[in-house]
């Protein structure tokens, strides 16, 4: 297989300037040098206005759902994630953590019980045999 050149042009690669035809650089058509007329400067102010006000609407809008996002976070009485501070987010957790704690040590709990329950029935009051 051969191998490729520095110059060779790959996919996705421009063409290198070294090798393209020097271009001329022309002029357009002169134009006079007249400023715009009363009319167009105007007309672009009023264009300028109009973008102005869909793009201070457009903010409003995002502001708006949100604060409208944020509402309804708070309102469920949890604080987000991710704007809440360390001592809270710690918090949280640790009462997930110590309500879990509480369910193993009650299975736990419940399930020693129910051994000794058998022990007591199976080898002290021989009421099962096995």
């Amino acid at each position: 297989m051969a191998k490729r050149t520095r110059g060779a042009n790959r996919p996705g690669q421009r063409h290198s300037d070294r090798h393209a035809p020097v271009r001329q650089q022309t002029r357009p058509a002169s134009r006079p040098t007249q400023g715009l007329s009363e009319a167009e400067l105007a007309h672009a102010a009023e264009l300028e206005s109009e973008i102005v006000a869909q793009e201070r609407t457009a903010g409003q809008n995002a502001a708006r759902s949100r604060d409208q996002s944020r509402r309804t976070d708070f309102s469920s009485g949890a604080k987000p994630r991710g704007q809440s501070p360390l001592a809270v987010r710690a918090a949280e957790e640790y009462g997930y953590v110590s309500r879990d704690v509480r369910r193993i040590l009650r299975v736990g709990g419940a399930m020693i019980a129910t051994l000794g329950v058998f022990f007591v029935l199976i080898d002290i009051m021989h009421v099962i045999t096995v």
